[in-house]
């Protein structure tokens, strides 16, 4: 069975950090794209990061851009999504998806609640 399963969320204050995993059952990562995205309660999801099949290209959303650092664990076969600076707006579900470096993803995880709060 194909599975990711996805690891990490929890509640922060505003100012600290967070470091969700993703890691993969049944498959290996080493030739997929991976994406992280993210749903709030009553928003649409957007997709807060990327990361080729090679590692070579990532990208970020510019609402995390400088706070959030992807990165991948071919060995582990986990990507991981390194939060820092949260703020309130980061609350939200966030899920990790495998595809292609073209994003088209056919797989999904069961997503993990991070909540920003004081």
């Amino acid at each position: 069975q194909l599975q990711l399963v996805e690891s990490g969320g929890g509640l922060v204050q505003p100012g600290g950090s967070l470091t969700l995993s993703c890691a993969a059952s049944g498959f290996t990562l080493d030739y997929s794209a991976i994406g992280w995205f993210r749903q709030a309660p009553g928003k649409e999801r957007e997709r807060v990061s990327f990361i080729s099949s090679s590692g070579g290209y990532t990208n970020y959303a510019d609402s995390v851009k400088g706070r959030f650092t992807i990165a991948r664990d071919n060995a582990k076969n986990t990507v991981y999504l390194q939060m820092n600076s949260l703020k309130p707006e980061d609350t939200a579900v966030y899920y990790c998806a495998a595809g292609t470096d073209y994003g088209l993803f056919r797989t999904w995880g069961q997503g993990t609640q991070v909540i920003v709060s004081s």
